[in-house]
């Protein structure tokens, strides 16, 4: 795990140019605190920061082929590397090292491009060739790991982290419009926009090419040409066996380390099932860490305890206080390279694995998007049966109801958003995020800075395309995945995780466990009855008693109460006029109904909307500084 960040390209200097990767690799020390390395090519410098995780005495980065042709920087893990190393080994490759960086440089080398379809893991990495003089960038086919680039003419910047392109002076910090109003939408600013309006992102499964001044980005992975390899299960019992094996493999080829290895724990079903399958996996004592409350009601302390003793691990519990955040706000804010309305809890855990001894934590992040946890996947396929009938109505009709439910509750609004808007499930997927309806959305932005766009995804025209022909269940499954996991959660968890030198891996975001579910019988792997039941069916022979009659609540904080007590004061402040005009992107009217409405209200449930918002704020009117 590490940053990486590079240069290629434009008219300055060599030593210019590499005092500017030094400069970005020193603001992401926090994501390499056992070494770094830089070297210069001719027109290229690779730089990076280094957490050793596999053969940590070697693996120094950036690192080159024999004959110094092609050199790498490479973040993330290659689970199956010492697979794709004995197959390179008999090719004629010959090894250094013990590390996954070796093995993915000589991958490169061999099969070019084509590697990517050959590694099992999360990456980012970048690979120049001094013979064709260019570039080649690729992230993973789902987004576990970030890299963000600037094209300034006929240079190219990059790195892990926004902010090392800011402490280098590679990009400005103007703020990008349409930006601010995808964030109002999404909770988070879908790639391939970032926050700023000369800094991009690589979506996730994009790879790009940077060879003579021009940039040429291709997807190197859809769900359209998931191939129809495996067992295709002819019943339900038979899916459930294959998948019990599956996870179990999974889980062994993540918890691969050569430092310690601990896990995040809640109440839930999903961490429950990646810690049962680890000490099953006999990686030695194992490590579980879990976040409490004062507050009754959303602390899952005792369950997370439960299942620790259930397992037999070393079990480290946190109590978290709203007077602990309300201290930590500055640090939390400052670890943000873009506004989020999400991440503060993955902060706090990561600090407590870290301090608990561990340097690798697997989480169970990805098993509601995967295996049909949201109410998503009941709810729209249901809606949008109907959604030919309610389109039949007269507009006589349709108008009043819409009205009355726009002013109703949080969940009236979201049902008239997507009543306006959707006419097909597609549509309604590509709605199902969304954090302020459109009209508020609108009302938000100053009028003097309202960018265009409709109120679907930002993405929806490429996923459309690419999901034309999906069943029900793989549509909204692979909207969860592109959408709310990738720019949200697992955003969040890399910059959160990496904050604290933590390398965080989520083994149910697996892409051979996730190719092989995905061309497995609708029929078979969902029951609206029964959500994540293929799931609990195939380990429930090792978890917990009673665990399956839990309620679902998710990881979060006691939000709705800090908000009202010890966040008030960073609440009002944000919110007063001065703080919330300053960007000139924003209708401080509007935002300071929402925040006013909240604290007059007794609806819990839109404190996101009200957070999101005053993080947006609070971002909008902070100086950029070195990371």
């Amino acid at each position: 795990m590490c940053g990486i960040a590079g240069i290629v390209g434009g008219r300055d200097p060599a030593e210019r140019r590499d005092e500017a990767v030094r400069r970005m690799c020193a603001a992401m020390v926090h994501r390499g605190p056992d070494d770094d390395g830089l070297v210069s090519d001719g027109p290229a410098t690779l730089g990076m920061r280094r957490l050793a995780i596999f053969d940590p005495a070697h693996g120094h980065q950036p690192m080159a082929t024999p004959d110094g042709r092609v050199h790498v920087v490479f973040n993330g893990a290659i689970y199956n590397f010492r697979a794709l190393r004995a197959e390179l080994a008999a090719a004629g490759h010959a090894f250094r090292t013990d590390c996954d960086t070796e093995v993915l440089l000589a991958a490169f080398a061999h099969w070019g491009a084509d590697c990517l379809g050959r590694l099992r893991g999360m990456f980012a990495f970048a690979a120049w060739d001094r013979h064709e003089q260019s570039l080649f960038l690729a992230r993973d086919p789902l987004g576990i790991k970030p890299l963000y680039y600037r094209l300034d003419g006929d240079r190219l910047a990059f790195a892990s982290e926004l902010g090392a392109l800011h402490a280098a002076r590679l990009a400005n910090a103007e703020i990008d419009p349409a930006a601010v109003s995808d964030y109002l939408g999404w909770l988070a600013v879908p790639a391939p926009r970032t926050i700023y309006r000369d800094c991009h992102s690589l979506l996730p499964g994009e790879c790009a090419v940077f060879q003579r001044g021009a940039l040429a980005r291709r997807i190197h992975w859809r769900f359209r040409t998931i191939p129809a390899a495996g067992v295709v299960a002819a019943s339900r019992t038979e899916l459930v066996r294959e998948l019990r094996a599956r996870l179990d493999e999974s889980i062994r080829a993540h918890v691969v380390a050569d430092v310690p290895v601990g896990a995040f724990l809640s109440g839930g079903l999903d961490s429950a099932t990646v810690v049962a399958l680890m000490a099953g996996a006999g990686s030695g004592a194992l490590r579980t860490f879990s976040l409490g409350f004062e507050e009754t009601g959303y602390s899952e302390a005792e369950a997370a305890a439960a299942s620790a003793r259930h397992f037999g691990t070393q079990h480290h519990a946190s109590v978290l206080t709203g007077g602990e955040v309300a201290r930590d706000l500055p640090s939390l804010l400052a670890a943000m390279d873009q506004p989020t309305g999400d991440g503060v809890n993955t902060y706090y855990i990561s600090r407590a694995a870290r301090t608990g001894g561990v340097t690798v934590a697997l989480s169970g992040l990805g098993g509601d998007e995967i295996f049909g946890g949201y109410p998503s996947f009941r709810s729209l396929p249901t809606l949008a049966r109907w959604l030919p009938l309610w389109r039949a109505l007269p507009a006589v009709l349709r108008e009043p109801l819409l009205r009355r439910w726009r002013a109703g509750t949080a969940r009236t609004r979201k049902l008239a958003d997507f009543l306006t808007h959707a006419r097909t499930l597609p549509e309604l997927a590509a709605l199902s995020r969304r954090v302020f309806p459109e009209p508020v959305r609108q009302s938000l932005l100053h009028p003097d800075a309202q960018p265009g766009g409709g109120p679907l995804h930002p993405q929806f025209a490429e996923l459309a395309e690419d999901l034309a022909g999906a069943t029900p269940f793989d549509l909204v499954s692979a909207w969860e995945l592109r959408t709310y996991m990738a720019d949200v959660l697992l955003r969040d968890s890399d910059v959160m995780s990496m904050r604290h030198s933590l390398e965080l891996r989520v083994p149910l975001v697996d892409r051979p466990l996730l190719e092989w579910f995905w061309r497995q019988p609708a029929a078979l792997k969902f029951d609206p009855a029964r959500p994540k039941g293929v799931l609990f069916e195939a380990v429930s022979d090792l978890l917990p008693p009673g665990l399956a009659h839990r309620p679902k609540r998710g990881f979060s904080l006691p939000f709705p109460r800090w908000m009202r007590k010890e966040l008030r004061p960073f609440l009002d402040e944000t919110f007063a006029d001065a703080k919330a005009g300053r960007s000139g992107l924003l209708n401080v009217s509007a935002a300071q109904s929402i925040w006013r409405n909240f604290l007059a209200g007794n609806d819990d449930r839109e404190w996101s909307r009200v957070w999101s918002l005053a993080v947006l704020v609070a971002f909008l009117n902070r100086p950029v500084r070195p990371a």
